[in-house]
């Protein structure tokens, strides 16, 4: 049996500087997909930034944007394939939107981005010899 996944999300793992921001604007890729903005760069751990502007709403509005991608990106951290650089940019239709509907984004875009494991369906495994 496997032990359970952690899915901590320390500061550690958090971009706060605005250098980082920066760079991977300018060098990083980017996936589009509804509520979110997934911009990413590889590097050697696996990281977080959230950008929301003011255009996405008032303070506690931004605020609850926030949440909702990181808790995203803490529940399915283990999915990413490889050490990267994730910057996360709320989009204005994340404001009448659920947890699920970000978590649908999330996904699609990292699948898109060619960055989210493949795991087997029920289907494939029960056949399997």
């Amino acid at each position: 049996m496997n032990p359970p996944l952690r899915l901590k999300f320390s500061s550690r793992r958090r971009i706060s500087r605005s250098s980082d921001f920066a760079r991977l604007k300018e060098e990083g890729r980017r996936e589009i997909c509804g509520t979110l903005i997934l911009n990413w760069l590889p590097a050697k751990h696996l990281r977080l930034g959230v950008v929301t502007s003011r255009k996405v709403g008032s303070a506690v509005i931004r605020s609850r944007a926030r949440r909702l991608l990181r808790e995203v990106f803490r529940q399915h951290q283990h999915e990413v394939t490889e050490p990267v650089s994730i910057v996360l940019v709320a989009r204005h239709s994340i404001v009448d939107n659920s947890l699920e509907t970000v978590r649908r984004d999330y996904l699609r875009a990292l699948s898109k981005a060619k960055l989210r494991k493949s795991f087997p369906t029920a289907t494939a495994t029960a056949d399997a010899p």
